[in-house]
């Protein structure tokens, strides 16, 4: 395949930044997102410029390292999929690809296409944990969980934090990753104790980061890589209601 790249560079969080256009050639349709930037990388070090910078871990679609705006897209063209996991047979022969990174005020950039996404580390860090001493694997039937609840916690598990709901958001909320915490700890028995402080201490601290609020668009769940849905956004709201109108416990 041949393609042009516009890609987004920008030396530092001082830097204007700028799109520039690269030409490849001879890229597999059977690669991947991030190998067709690394042979864009092999070829620039071999011409003696410098290679963009993009985050990237696992390649697994596990980590959620690899975020990156493909053609206005957060992860790309293809649905539940990250940008490690997107393959150069969704492009076509000739075609232009624009790469961006996240944009949001919760994420400036540090690089190229790298983002600080520490914002998310201090929501966790503020009540995205539980204190119930669990020890050891129990006995799958010693802590009775409703297997309705039980499913719907797992589903909002497979959350990576990846970031694309916050870049798919026109206010840039977090919200849809703050539901999934939320929905998770909370739907356990051992998420309990700290059920009402978490969700006033997690979604303050989202605000003070600077993430905006959320309008129900729904962009956030199309964007999402693990299809988490919109309605852990209304457990969100229930719980925060909950929580504010005296069911929050210290």
């Amino acid at each position: 395949m041949k393609l042009t790249l516009r890609v987004w560079r920008q030396k530092g969080p001082e830097d204007k930044g700028r799109m520039v256009e690269y030409k490849l050639g001879d890229i597999s349709p059977d690669a991947s997102f991030l190998e067709m930037l690394d042979v864009l990388n092999e070829k620039l070090i071999a011409e003696g410029e410098e290679p963009v910078a993009f985050d990237h871990d696992c390649r697994e679609g596990i980590c959620g390292m690899c975020s990156l705006v493909i053609n206005g897209t957060p992860h790309g063209p293809e649905r539940n999929t990250t940008t490690c996991q997107l393959h150069m047979r969704k492009f076509k022969d000739g075609e232009v690809i624009d790469v961006e990174p996240w944009r949001a005020k919760a994420f400036p950039v540090v690089k190229d296409l790298v983002v600080d996404r520490s914002a998310f580390d201090r929501i966790i860090k503020s009540g995205g944990f539980i204190s119930a001493p669990t020890g050891t694997a129990p006995e799958a039937h010693s802590v009775p969980v409703p297997k309705p609840d039980a499913d719907r916690a797992f589903e909002a598990a497979e959350c990576i934090g990846c970031g694309a709901c916050v870049a798919a958001c026109p206010n840039g909320s977090a919200a849809l990753f703050l539901g999934a915490k939320v929905t998770h700890l909370g739907l356990m028995p051992q998420g309990q104790p700290e059920r009402w402080d978490r969700v006033v201490d997690m979604l303050d601290t989202h605000d003070d980061e600077g993430f905006g609020g959320c309008t129900n668009t729904g962009e956030c769940t199309v964007a999402c890589p693990k299809g988490i849905p919109l309605d852990v956004i209304g457990r969100l709201n229930n719980d925060y209601l909950k929580a504010s109108a005296g069911g929050r416990k210290k």
